[in-house]
């Protein structure tokens, strides 16, 4: 029985990153062998334990059959026998595929630690295909990893290909799309999870609305980059910058303009009314990925404010307080940061702009606050009731905005 450090530690360590999880093999055991020095058994699908002390996972090594379509069509087989070169080689990049001695040695069969040095992410071996969440997984990694000045070997990315036209990807349950895109929404480079994919041809099979995105033209005197799906990518960079590791941000930023993809060819490079027509895409994509309903309420307002925010100085005051009251702000103040915020990343978020000021968005804020400071105490009267304390709170609020405007003139 020998054990073995395994994974993203190691991965991690030799990309001279911070310590995360530490996950370990154990070679040359049996359950029975391993719940008599006190680990518990924790895997549903594989032998998987937690150690008695430290929690940290121990899982025996194992070699995987396919046995049917998707990521859980696998028979697993964990007896003694199975060398740790067999385990490593079930895995799914080279970079995950190193392993640690005690002593510190490597034991790296596949060559994991010169793909880290050339900065490239390659598939161990044919078993790769297999798996249709690898496809994800690889775009995920990238979303963390590009900014380092990794890239996909391109033998990897034919083999991503060929999965995405066998059609394996409709295999993947929604919840675990949502779990590898909210994670690459949390790294530094979500445009590269987007870029990966659609390269990939299997953006259209998980995303299928934001890969309508690509191809989709922009007027060129707002967006330089033209390509809708090239802003799209930028806008995503733009909110991890500005909001890193703010999935929710994340998320609205990343769904913002999902109406351009349903812009007639007659009309186009102009997009009128795309902040409405993508609230019925928006709400698809939602449904389909069972999103989280803060993730779902932020997009919303962002996909359907977002032009409003960005001529906030030229709308009325009373226009301003429909707009906040639009988005629930008076209950959920908070919200009005973010979409603030999302705002911003769109703006930001195109070819030349990643330096401009947005002074939308701190007026915004500005005035959300004046407009809060006003409730219904302040304005009830001997008489008033019902709508109308409603109506007074309204016309109350609408003068509490035009003040801070005349204010800050």
């Amino acid at each position: 029985m020998k054990t073995y450090l395994v994974g993203g530690a190691v991965r991690d360590a030799l990309l001279g990153l911070p310590a995360g999880d530490r996950d370990w093999v154990v070679v040359g055991a049996t359950q029975a062998e391993m719940e008599a020095q006190g680990f518990r058994a924790v895997g549903k699908d594989f032998p998987v334990f937690l150690h008695p002390e430290t929690q940290e996972e121990y899982a025996l090594a194992r070699t995987e059959r396919k046995s049917g379509r998707g990521y859980r069509g696998f028979v697993v087989d964990a007896d003694p026998s199975v060398t740790l070169e067999e385990d490593l080689q079930r895995r799914d990049f080279t970079l995950n595929a190193i392993a640690r001695d005690a002593d510190g040695t490597l034991v790296d069969p596949y060559g994991g630690a010169r793909d880290l040095e050339a900065r490239v992410l390659r598939h161990v071996g044919p078993a790769f295909s297999e798996d249709p969440l690898r496809v994800l997984r690889a775009a995920r990694f990238m979303a963390r990893f590009a900014p380092l000045g990794f890239t996909v070997a391109p033998d990897t990315l034919a083999l991503m290909r060929q999965m995405a036209d066998s059609g394996e990807l409709s295999t993947l349950v929604p919840e675990r799309v949502w779990q590898e895109l909210r994670r690459a929404l949390g790294y530094a480079q979500p445009s590269a999870f987007l870029r990966t994919l659609h390269d990939a041809g299997a953006l259209r099979h998980v995303l299928p609305e934001l890969d309508a995105l690509y191809g989709v033209p922009q007027r060129a005197e707002f967006h330089p980059e033209i390509d809708t799906g090239v802003h799209q990518e930028l806008v995503s960079d733009m909110a991890a910058r500005l909001a890193p590791g703010d999935d929710v941000i994340g998320f609205a930023a990343l769904t913002h303009d999902l109406g351009k993809a349903l812009t007639p060819a007659d009309v186009l490079p102009r997009h009128l009314g795309h902040e409405h027509a993508g609230l019925k895409p928006l709400q698809a994509l939602c449904e389909r990925l069972k999103v989280p309903s803060e993730h779902r309420e932020l997009a919303t307002m962002a996909c359907r404010e977002h032009l409003n925010v960005h001529r906030l100085f030229e709308l009325r005051d009373s226009t301003v307080h429909d707009l906040l009251a639009r988005c629930d702000a008076f209950r959920k103040p908070a919200r009005i940061a973010q979409l603030a915020l999302v705002c911003e990343c769109d703006k930001r978020g195109r070819a030349g702009s990643a330096e401009d000021d947005y002074p939308q968005g701190r007026e915004l804020v500005r005035l959300h606050a004046a407009a809060c400071a006003i409730n219904a105490r302040d304005v009830a009267r001997d008489g008033l009731s019902g709508p109308q304390i409603g109506e007074a709170v309204r016309n109350a609020r609408i003068d509490a905005i035009a003040q801070a405007r005349a204010a800050s003139r």
